[in-house]
């Protein structure tokens, strides 16, 4: 069944507002492939992760293209945010407890069976090194329970805007050519092995972020936007893994700290 299409004010003001700011970084998109969004019913859109923005970019030529409205499934934690969250209730996006997963799983599975479109970032975070990571095999498990296909979505001069461990210059952002891919929809049986079917996601991810940075009109030799392995200065995987590492093993040191300490500073 696909859900009517009622009015919401506070994600069409959501759109008015990155529709504007987009326009007024004057970004150069470059779209292929949207056409695989399907008009109606629901699908996954399992998306490349390189840059905090990627949501409201994929969000945005979706919107273009076809008027659909994306259901985002985000950390509790951005929830927990007064004005934040309430932005987030609003759009109907879907929080998700790291610790209790399952009531958030099945809220995404009734909003795919009702018709929505539900965005998801199956690398589970932002790849610092700006290649494709291991996939989480939740996007296809999803996809298998609903009954709906998985669409392919690659992002890939998104990162230059705004990302994980780069501080990006105001006057940095003006101009830059933000290149999509959409991937034809992948079929994902019941029965099927979940990681095997993330393998297929994978290889079309990998796939189409590699035409995406072939034809980017922007050499990237030097740049820290580009991976290392062609050319660009940004951190190997391996590196990138080692920092992911480092910081959340000094996250859990400061939450034992504070938990020994009743959280109260003296």
């Amino acid at each position: 069944m696909t859900r009517r299409r009622e009015s919401e004010p506070i994600y069409s003001v959501a759109i008015v507002a990155g529709r504007g700011l987009f326009a007024f970084w004057r970004l150069k998109r470059q779209v292929s492939g949207v056409e695989h969004v399907p008009a109606s019913g629901g699908a996954v859109l399992a998306m490349t992760h390189f840059g905090y923005l990627d949501f409201a970019l994929v969000e945005w030529v979706t919107w273009l293209a076809n008027r659909r409205r994306i259901r985002f499934m985000a950390k509790q934690g951005a929830f927990d945010k007064p004005v934040v969250g309430r932005l987030l209730r609003g759009m109907r996006h879907i929080a998700v407890d790291m610790k209790a997963g399952a009531a958030a799983y099945a809220k995404a599975v009734e909003a795919l069976r009702s018709g929505e479109l539900l965005g998801v970032f199956p690398e589970a975070g932002v790849s610092a090194s700006f290649t494709v990571r291991e996939l989480k095999t939740g996007a296809v498990r999803l996809a298998a329970e609903a009954d709906v296909p998985v669409v392919p979505v690659a992002v890939w001069g998104g990162q230059r805007l705004l990302t994980k461990r780069h501080r990006i210059r105001f006057r940095e952002r003006f101009g830059v050519p933000v290149a999509f891919a959409f991937g034809p929809p992948i079929t994902v049986a019941a029965d099927e092995e979940p990681h095997v079917a993330t393998d297929r996601l994978r290889t079309s991810l990998q796939g189409l972020v590699d035409d995406l940075q072939r034809r980017y009109p922007v050499d990237g030799t030097g740049a820290w936007w580009q991976p290392r392995h062609l050319g660009g200065t940004a951190p190997t995987p391996e590196e990138a893994a080692a920092a992911d590492t480092a910081r959340d093993a000094a996250r859990e040191a400061a939450r034992a700290k504070a938990r020994g300490t009743g959280g109260v500073s003296h």
